[in-house]
Formats: structure tokens, C-alpha cells, sequence
């Protein structure tokens, strides 16, 4: 039985507006700016720190003076400072949040690697939102018109970055089909999208509860 779906996407698939429809449609929790939210609270931290860390390496710069004070990359230690917060403290925080969605079920969790993280998990249905380029193009301008001009450079900046985060924590590549279970295009409309994945990973609507039996 699937309990949990994970949704990775490309950036301006709109794949976050996809899932926040398929957690409407299936009455779950949608698992994006919450777990966010949270993290910062449980860890004691500003939720703008957070989300400075969100899907992100730490700059090339810190990583290299954070392997000099430890002799080597080798020889990092595995679990972080617990009085630094960074982006591997913040994956830390990531993989314990994500578990216990698991635990409790019935979400869509939207990226942070979840995909790489749960891939073995039982119950976790895996999806992965594309689009071509000038679809991509033509959301990013509509929802950032003073940037338009670098919407290209912006898309393929994004999704590397979330490439390189899911090959650094998780030794996986990020677009790597053999990951999901169902790829969807967005081409397709949030109807048909949702359709698709509900049926795809054998879920029905719930009953509306003030349905007659």
C-alpha cells in the first residue's frame, strides 16, 4: 500500500504546484515550506538560515576550510557540529524529518532529495515533473517579469544545483529514470497529471466524510 509519494522536479515543471494538487486530490499532507518551517523551529535556528541551506552545498570555499581544520575531505567527521548549522547539518535534520513522515504517512514530499533518501523505503511511490525548456521559460517570466531576460540561466542553474545536492548526499544522479516509478510532463495539465499518478500508484479519492454510506 503507498503511503507516502515523493515528488522531484525541474525547476519551473511547476512539479510543486502538481504535488500540492495530488495532496488536495488525495486529502494528505503536502510536505514543501512546512518541513522547512519546522526544522527551523526544532533546530533553534531562523527559518531564513533554513532556507538558505534548503537543497543547497555550502559554498566551495567553506567546504574547502571546513576539510582544512579537519586534515582532509577523508577525514570529516559523519555527524556535523551540532553548534554549526550548514547544509549538511540541514540534510541531517532533512532525512530525521522525512522518516517520521513515514512513519505517519499519507504525504507528498516535495524534493529535498527524498527520492534518493526513501528509495528503498516500502510504501514510497516515486515521480519526477519535466518540461521543455520553453515551457519552463515562459513560467518563469510570468512569475518573475524583471527577470526575464535570465530565466534560461536561472532554470539550468537551479536544477543543477539540485543535481549537485542529491550527487553529494545521496551518490545518486538526480535525473536518473531508474529513480521513479512514473515521470510525468507537465505538458499534460494538473488533471491529468494527478490521474495519472493516483492510478499509476494504485491510490482512490478518499470518501468525502460527509458522504452517505
Amino acid at each position: 500500500m503507498i503511503r507516502v509519494i515523493t515528488v522531484e522536479r525541474e525547476y519551473g515543471s511547476q512539479g510543486a504546484e502538481f504535488a500540492h494538487h495530488l495532496a488536495h486530490y488525495l486529502q494528505w499532507k503536502l510536505v514543501d515550506q512546512c518541513l522547512i518551517d519546522e526544522i527551523a523551529v526544532k533546530a533553534g535556528i531562523t527559518k531564513k538560515l533554513a532556507e538558505s541551506c534548503d537543497e543547497r552545498l555550502d559554498p566551495w570555499y567553506y567546504r574547502v576550510g571546513k576539510a582544512f581544520w579537519h586534515g582532509s575531505i577523508e577525514r570529516l567527521p559523519a555527524t556535523a557540529d551540532p553548534d554549526i548549522f550548514d547544509a549538511e547539518r540541514m540534510v541531517e535534520f532533512v532525512r530525521d524529518y522525512l522518516q517520521q513522515q513515514v512513519k505517519t504517512g499519507h504525504c507528498v514530499i516535495v524534493g529535498r532529495g527524498a527520492t534518493s533518501a526513501l528509495l528503498t523505503t516500502p510504501g514510497v511511490f516515486h515521480v519526477f515533473v519535466h518540461a521543455s525548456m520553453k515551457r519552463k521559460m515562459e513560467w518563469f517570466a510570468k512569475n518573475f517579469p524583471q527577470h526575464a531576460k535570465e530565466a534560461e540561466q536561472e532554470i539550468l542553474a537551479t536544477d543543477k544545483r539540485r543535481a549537485a545536492y542529491v550527487r553529494r548526499f545521496y551518490n545518486r544522479e538526480w535525473t536518473d529514470y531508474r529513480l521513479y516509478h512514473l515521470m510525468l510532463n507537465s505538458c499534460m495539465g494538473f488533471e491529468a497529471m494527478v490521474k495519472a499518478t493516483v492510478d499509476a500508484a494504485g491510490l482512490t479519492a478518499p470518501i468525502p466524510q460527509h458522504a452517505e454510506l
